[in-house]
């Protein structure tokens, strides 16, 4: 077994072993300032689904609970503490006032819709409730439109691994060749994670 297939099924049975409260601690984390990825959690849902451990319906429910409980904390960071709180506690989350600086551009350009279209968008959519919670965004709006494209993007995320798992087959034969860039990209995440704290502590310093 390849490193890439190990890490699958290390996350699926991660997942699997939390069942729906896992998913929507995850998706929770991801909606917030934490570095959690749909992308490395929604479609591990939908090998799951696949399995018949979870079911469509209960992993959309579940997934887009978690993701406007994670949006509804970080509107209230914003709404409470804003740019102040990231300055102080983003670099432990590898997010720094740039990124916000990004999100915060990206919100006055698109206005309150930012919200639903941020679901789509890397980076942007971890931080785009603080911009609305600063702002004081209608919070009925904010729920509405965090729910609407947090489900489509998640709904989206689960397809595509129940469309892998349903194919594994297949997949498995380009798994071995996936496990250089999956190893690359590991010691990639380590070299950027190393060379922020240092960033970060030579900053402080100075």
């Amino acid at each position: 077994m390849g490193i890439t297939e190990f890490l699958v099924v290390y996350i699926t049975k991660m997942i699997a072993w939390g069942g729906y409260t896992m998913v929507a601690l995850l998706m929770a984390l991801e909606s917030m300032i934490a570095p959690v990825p749909s992308e490395a959690v929604m479609p591990f849902v939908g090998f799951l689904i696949v399995e018949q451990q979870f079911t469509f319906a209960g992993a959309i429910f579940f997934s887009t609970l978690g993701s406007i409980i994670g949006s509804l904390l970080s509107y209230y960071i914003g709404l409470y503490g804003g740019e102040p709180f990231v300055r102080r506690f983003g670099r432990y989350l590898l997010l720094d006032l740039h990124h916000l600086e990004i999100t915060e551009r990206f919100f006055a350009r698109h206005g309150e819709k930012a919200i639903f279209i941020s679901r789509f968008v890397p980076v942007v959519r971890h931080l785009i409730s603080i911009p609305a919670g600063t702002g004081k965004m209608n919070i009925v709006k904010f729920s509405v439109y965090t729910v609407l494209g947090a489900g489509l993007w998640n709904a989206f995320l689960a397809y595509v691994g129940f469309v892998l798992k349903e194919n594994w087959a297949q997949v498995r034969k380009y798994l071995s060749a996936a496990d250089v860039l999956v190893i690359i990209a590991l010691v990639g995440a380590v070299a950027y994670f190393i060379y922020r704290r240092f960033r970060n502590s030579r900053m402080q310093e100075g």
